[in-house]
């Protein structure tokens, strides 16, 4: 099949999930000899035509200077482009700014889109906007022939809504066996002596309730914390600037060194309340980190009884100065492990996407 993939801002990742999801799975395609095309934005670090075996499609993209305006003009620029390319499918993984360009896209491609979280749920965005988004929502349900839920709640939450089915696949992940605890030395960090959070530093990750539960605790060890200093991160990074505990170390896309800073961790906080099922999430079950993580229906579906879980900084703040998790961390992480094996590794999930979407591919030529 001819496939497109849109949403991101392209491939290799060096910003999120999609990005990473995008990356594996576009990478799997190609080498099932599928023509496999990736919108990455025009100023992606990787300039080259070719990934992998995967073509890249480097649009203008002026959210770098728009800012978040900018990335509905780029998904125009993306949508547009394809309409001159004549693909079977296009993998839309996101509907926030693109769904209200849903009619130009192509009539005889088949239009396939990932719902991701709740987005009209985050506390970063005004009333305003937030309407805006379940619009946006309501308009990439009507707009998309199929729809794609990385989570059980999100499935329910679109059939209770919307009346419509979704298919049920999650993210990926790989169990992580290359060791190498000389990473740490660069984080000035020691084995099983320090805590860390990899995400974007939002208020509906509960990055601030994890700090202050970490910032009132009495564990001397410290806290690293992965995320792009946005305006937010720069609040978090002033507010516990006495704290010396507390470490904001930026992005850091290096997935070698991130999967060894979660296996070596003590704990290692997943604070995502509004999402599906976040790959970071995975990650940290694939590398048999111990998780403390936000008491919610997502993350609950996933992690089960192998987690412990928060719901406010007294609860982070109690864990910590306890301190007794750890001594039992094999029971949490082999439940995790198995979990990883059985349902959520890379293979078994981009096999389930292949096959859902060839599926579809097949009805059309059939009714065809």
């Amino acid at each position: 099949m001819k496939i497109a993939i849109l949403g991101t801002r392209g491939v290799p990742n060096n910003h999120g999930g999609f990005e990473q999801f995008a990356e594996f799975f576009s990478k799997y395609l190609a080498d099932k000899n599928h023509e496999v095309y990736v919108y990455n934005s025009h100023n992606h670090p990787y300039q080259e035509r070719m990934w992998e075996g995967v073509n890249l499609l480097h649009i203008y993209d002026p959210e770098f200077k728009m800012g978040t305006v900018g990335q509905f003009i780029y998904d125009f620029n993306c949508i547009r482009d394809t309409r001159k390319r004549n693909f079977d499918i296009i993998l839309q993984l996101g509907y926030t700014s693109n769904s209200i360009w849903h009619w130009l896209l192509p009539k005889k491609s088949i239009i396939i889109t990932n719902m991701d979280g709740l987005e009209w749920k985050r506390s970063k965005y005004s009333s305003l906007v937030k309407s805006f988004l379940r619009y946006a929502e309501k308009l990439a349900i009507k707009s998309s022939d199929y729809l794609i839920s990385d989570s059980i709640g999100i499935q329910d939450y679109i059939l209770k809504k919307y009346k419509r089915s979704s298919k049920f696949i999650a993210y990926g992940a790989s169990i992580f066996h290359k060791q190498n605890e000389d990473v740490l030395a660069k984080f000035n960090v020691t084995k099983y002596n320090y805590c860390v959070i990899i995400a974007r530093l939002e208020p509906e990750n509960n990055i601030e309730t994890i700090i202050e539960g970490y910032h009132k605790s009495a564990v001397p060890y410290n806290l690293i914390v992965f995320g792009s200093i946005n305006s937010y991160g720069k609040y978090l990074k002033s507010r516990y600037l006495s704290d010396s505990r507390i470490c904001f170390l930026g992005a850091n896309y290096n997935l070698d060194e991130l999967n060894n800073l979660r296996f070596f961790s003590r704990y290692y906080f997943h604070g995502h309340s509004v999402g599906g099922t976040n790959p970071s999430l995975l990650e940290a079950m694939a590398s048999n980190a111990l998780i403390i993580a936000n008491n919610n229906i997502f993350n609950e579906a996933i992690l089960g009884k192998h987690a412990k879980y928060f719901n406010d900084s007294k609860d982070i703040e109690n864990l910590l100065n306890q301190d007794v998790l750890f001594e039992n961390k094999e029971n949490y992480t082999k439940g995790n492990i198995k979990k990883i094996d059985t349902l959520y590794n890379w293979e078994k999930i981009n096999d389930t996407y292949e096959k859902y979407i060839l599926e579809q591919l097949e009805k059309k030529n059939k009714d065809d």
